[in-house]
This record gives C-alpha cells, structure tokens and sequence, in this order.
C-alpha cells in the first residue's frame, strides 16, 4: 500500500500540529486558571523547591536597617531557672527597652491569660504603655477563606487586657506551604468580630506613623507602597540564616552587658529563640530559623519595601509565559523533527527560568512550577505521539519506496535514491544497447490463457533481469514477451561491452533452458524461441515524460539498429544478432562458437550496411 502524498501528508501534519496546539492550550489554561485563583495544586511542592533554589541562587542579602531582635535565648532562660519567662522579668525587660526609646517595640510572646502575680501583670503594662507597642494574637483556622481569598479564623486568641493596655495587638500567624516551608504573612484575617490586623501590619504602620491602606493586590503606609499576593498576602524573602537581622540577647540588656543605646528609634522585635521554647520555620538559609526572626523579615520587607513583588500582574505574566512557552513546545514537537524540537523546548524552558532566576533576585516572584508544568508535561506524550506518526509515515514511505523500486532497475532505484538529479539533463554516451524477443509466445498466450500467461511472462522478466544485472545491465523497459537493456548507463563502464555480449550469450543459454524445463513451453516446439539483437554506438539517455511521471530511457540511431537486429535475427533464424561494432568495442577479434557466420546486412533507414554477427548461441547443458 503506498503512503499518502504530499497534500494528504501536509494536511495531517497541520491537522496534528492544531491538535497539539490546542491540547497544550487547553493544558496550560487549566493550570493558568489554577494559578490565577491561587488554588493549592502538586504544582506547590515543585515550586517551593525552585523558590528555595533561587533563593539560594540569589544568596543572603543585607537585613533591613532600624531592625533589631531583643531575643530570649538560652541564656535568659538559663538564668531565669525554666521557660517560660516570668512576666516580672517581661516587665523589666521591656522597662529597659522602653527607656531606650525605640520607635516601635512588637512582642512576639503570648500573653494569653492572667499570670499568677497581678501586680507583675500590671507592671508589664505599664511598661508596655511607656512605648508605641504590639503584642502577638493567635488566630485559629480551619481551612476557610473568604472569596477574596482573605484567611477566615475561627476564634482568635488576644492578649489579656491588663497586658494589653494601651498596646496594640496583631495577628503572627505564618503561611505555609505545602512542603511545610512559610511562604507568606497574612496581612488581614476575617474573624467574627470583623478583621484583625497582621502583627507585621501593624509593627510596621506603628513605625511609620501612619494607618495602613490594604488593597487587594498592594499595602499603602505613608509614602511607601509595596506588592502583595493574592488574599492580601505578603511574600516572604528571608534576608538569610538565623541571627543575620541584628539580635541580642535579653539576659545582656537585663544585666546591663549589651547598651541599650543600640535600640534607639528602631523597630525592637522581642520574642523566643531558646532551644524547645520557640517555633522554628524551614527556610533555604536555615533549617530552624526562629519565628521571631521570621516575623521581624516581614516587618523589614514592609518598612523598606525589599520584599518579593508577586502581585496579581506577575501572575498574569507567569499565565502568559506558560501559555506561550507551552504553545511554542507543542508547535515545535509537532513541526520540528523530535530531536531538535525536544532540545529546542528545552532550551526555551531553561531560558525562562533563567530569565526568573534573575528576576527573582530582583525581587520579582515569577513561577517556575508553572512553565515547567504547561510545557514539560505535554512534551513527553506529544513527542511520543510525533514518533508514532513518523513510524506509522516511515513505514508507508518504505512500503512506497518498496513499490517505486519494483517499477524501476534495482540499480537505478539506488542510484537515484542518493543522485536524485540523476539524468536531470541529457547525457550522450556511446553504450550497448541491447533488445531480447520471445518469437512465437504471442500464439501460445491463447492456449496459456490470462493468469498463466501472466505467470510465464513474470518468470521471463525475473530472469531477464537478473542476468541483465549480473553483467552490468539495467532493464530501462519491459515490453510484453521482450526487453530492452541498455549497458554502461549509470557510469561511463569501459567493460560494458564486454558485459553486453556476455548477457547475449547467458541470455540464449538461460531463457532455452527455462523454455525447456517448463513442460507447457516445451511443448510449443521450435515455435517458441528466444531472439536477441544488440548493437554498440551513441545514444542520449534521458527522462522521458512530464514533471510528475517520468521513466529513464535511452533513443537514438543505435536504439533503433539494436532494434532492427531483433528482427534480422528472427528473419534469419537465429538466436543472436550482433553487431561488429559490439564485438570491437568488446575488444573480440573472433566471435567464436556463439557464431556461426558473418553478414554484410542492409538496415532500414541506413545508407550503407551493418556487419552483423549470428548465431544460435550456446545450447543448455
């Protein structure tokens, strides 16, 4: 069966490129769609990896300036005899902090209940009233967001108000993703008394003086704005391992050790870093950074404005990159050979992760899950679809080539296959040409009938053919019962003379013997023979035909004296006729056996006459 032409195959390739095409698009939308929603996905675990890579790409960078960590290690609670800290302590902590004039001081410390020491409460207070302060609040969720994509808490746990006085309070609850590894600062929560302030939030409005404007995809406070994510989220960049935003130690500035000079008009965030007593986050810098360090990155990032800029834009950008890169994988996979187009959507994944990794250093939060996930995925079972059309086209063009080769000289074919400009333009050359006849079978096709005489005739081509091209012969036409072979036609064959006569004379021997072992043939008699004529001289060889269906042949006066000796071999009851110009070329001064005698001949449309050679050739053994 041969395979479907150059229109049909144009049509399938562009019907498998559209459908590869919208596959892609229909891939990479779902996941945009996703994306653009903020919806938890498998896509979360891979692209917290990526985040961390470029972070660690990216490397620690200068922690925020007028930030400073009051930090209860190790050695306050050493001393202290146990954790957690007793609030006469707290009180004179923040006493000694308070005196330092900070702008702002946030307490990252639980001050939930009552302690058993009113007037130890009470003193913390007051200590707390003497400076701008905001004590940490504790929301509890249960998985419910509202459907700005705020976070909705169930119950919210506030400091107790003899604490609290006149100090703030805001909520420290971290956002975390799926690998566990906290990613954002919810700057609002919902409760049901309404919305409740992040503990950054207000940390950082209390430092500039001025309210906070939430919007939905940017924080306002005072002259300086910065990106959020969706649901009023802050990214987060930690600045680097633990202790790289400046830190002392509580037990030094209650002992009078470290000056407390070094907190004035700085935003002093005091919470846990002691072994056991604190929580600690997974970052890329740092496997157990403290959370009071982690709450004091986002105080930095919002004072500063040096935070990941991962706004509903970037996310716009991270869809559009996705749906481009994806549609250009799939085009290249489906137009592109495998090779390349696999090594080329490579290349344009790894440069847009480039691209983000630059970008991410410079605090812009482009996806890298995203494009990898639009693109990768539908790469593998569309270059696995590409390679089966191509198998399912390579064999049809094989059994195409199968076919063409069995119209054409297998010598030709090959030639061709690697030349195909082959004979493109005429070539005049002088060769053998030479025509074989089986007299006398047009009679016994009538008794033979159709099928056998199909049958017997493909038996004699098969043997023409073959004993043509073991002497350098190519069969340029088959007609009916005869053959025409021409000799020294691919190549300029100093032996394709020689090689003519020896096909003469194997041809004799061979068809008489193949007539002989077939008991229908040999029972036509001396009605049924073999007749062959071959002369040597110029001949054009070309392509005969139209643009799309062309055969090669050889014209010219030798083809028709080759032509003629067919006939004068028939005339004179030979088996041979060939010519003296055959046998010179040959370099055969005498014929020997396969001749008999010799014969000044008259052809038709010559002036002068032919020295022929006939004979009936050798017998078959």
């Amino acid at each position: 069966m041969a395979s479907a032409g150059p229109g049909p195959r144009r049509r399938r390739d562009r019907l498998f490129a559209l459908v590869a095409l919208a596959a892609a698009l229909s891939w990479s939308g779902w996941l945009a769609q996703l994306h653009l929603a903020g919806r938890a996905t498998p896509l979360d675990r891979v692209e917290s990896a990526l985040v961390d890579l470029r972070l660690r790409l990216a490397g620690p960078r200068p922690p925020p300036p007028g930030v400073v960590i009051v930090a209860i290690d190790d050695e306050t609670v050493r001393r202290e005899g146990g954790f957690p800290v007793s609030r006469a302590t707290m009180a004179r902590l923040i006493d000694g902090i308070a005196a330092a004039r900070p702008r702002v001081l946030a307490v990252d410390i639980l001050f939930l209940e009552a302690g058993r020491q009113p007037d130890a409460d009470r003193a913390l207070g007051a200590a707390l009233a003497r400076v701008p302060a905001v004590l940490a609040a504790a929301a509890v969720f249960e998985g419910v967001s509202s459907e700005d994509g705020i976070p909705v808490a169930a119950s919210l746990h506030a400091p107790t108000e003899v604490i609290a006085g006149a100090a703030a309070s805001g909520v420290v609850n971290v956002s975390e993703d799926a690998a566990g590894v906290p990613r954002h600062l919810p700057l609002v929560v919902r409760t049901g008394e309404g919305v409740a302030a992040a503990f950054v939030l207000r940390a950082a409005a209390l430092a500039a003086g001025h309210d906070p404007v939430v919007e939905r995809d940017a924080v306002r406070i005072g002259d300086r704005t910065g990106p959020l994510d969706l649901g009023r989220h802050l990214p987060l960049r930690p600045y680097g391992p633990r202790r790289t935003i400046p830190t002392m130690s509580a037990a030094g500035l209650l002992d009078g050790t470290v000056p407390s000079s070094a907190l004035a008009d700085r935003v002093v965030v005091v919470g846990v870093t002691a072994l056991g007593g604190s929580d600690t986050f997974a970052t890329a810098f740092d496997p157990v950074l403290p959370g009071v360090e982690l709450l004091a990155t986002g105080i930095g990032q919002l004072t500063t404005g040096d935070g990941l800029r991962r706004d509903v834009g970037v996310r716009r950008l991270d869809v559009a990159a996705s749906v481009v890169v994806a549609a250009a994988a799939a085009l290249l996979i489906a137009l592109a050979p495998p090779g390349p187009a696999i090594l080329l959507a490579l290349l344009l994944l790894a440069g847009w992760l480039a691209a983000g990794a630059v970008a991410f250093a410079h605090g812009a939060w482009w996806s890298a899950a995203l494009p990898l996930a639009a693109a990768g995925l539908p790469v593998l079972p569309l270059a696995v679809a590409r390679q089966l059309l191509d198998r399912r086209r390579a064999a049809g063009l094989a059994r195409s080539e199968a076919t063409l080769r069995r119209l054409q000289p297998a010598a030709l074919a090959d030639r061709l296959a690697w030349d195909p400009g082959y004979l493109a333009e005429p070539v005049a050359r002088d060769i053998p040409v030479l025509f074989i006849d089986l007299s006398g079978f047009t009679r016994q096709s009538e008794r033979l009938g159709p099928g056998r005489t199909r049958a017997v005739l493909k038996s004699f081509h098969d043997l023409v053919d073959e004993t043509a091209a073991r002497h350098g012969g190519l069969v340029v036409n088959f007609m009916g019962d005869g053959a025409m072979v021409v000799f020294g036609a691919l190549d300029p064959d100093p032996a394709a003379a020689a090689g003519a006569v020896a096909s003469a004379a194997d041809l004799v021997a061979r068809t008489a013997a193949w007539i002989a072992a077939d008991p229908e043939l040999d029972g036509a008699g001396r009605t049924l023979d073999v007749r062959i004529g071959a002369h040597y001289g110029p001949v054009i060889l070309s392509r005969l035909g139209s643009d799309t269906n062309q055969h090669v042949t050889a014209t010219g006066d030798t083809v028709n004296v080759a032509s003629r000796l067919l006939a004068i071999a028939s005339e004179a009851g030979a088996r041979l006729a060939v010519s003296a110009d055959l046998l010179a070329a040959a370099g055969i001064a005498t014929p020997g056996p396969l001749f008999e005698r010799r014969r000044a001949t008259a052809i038709r449309g010559r002036a002068r006459t032919l020295d022929v050679w006939l004979g009936r050739g050798a017998e078959p053994v």
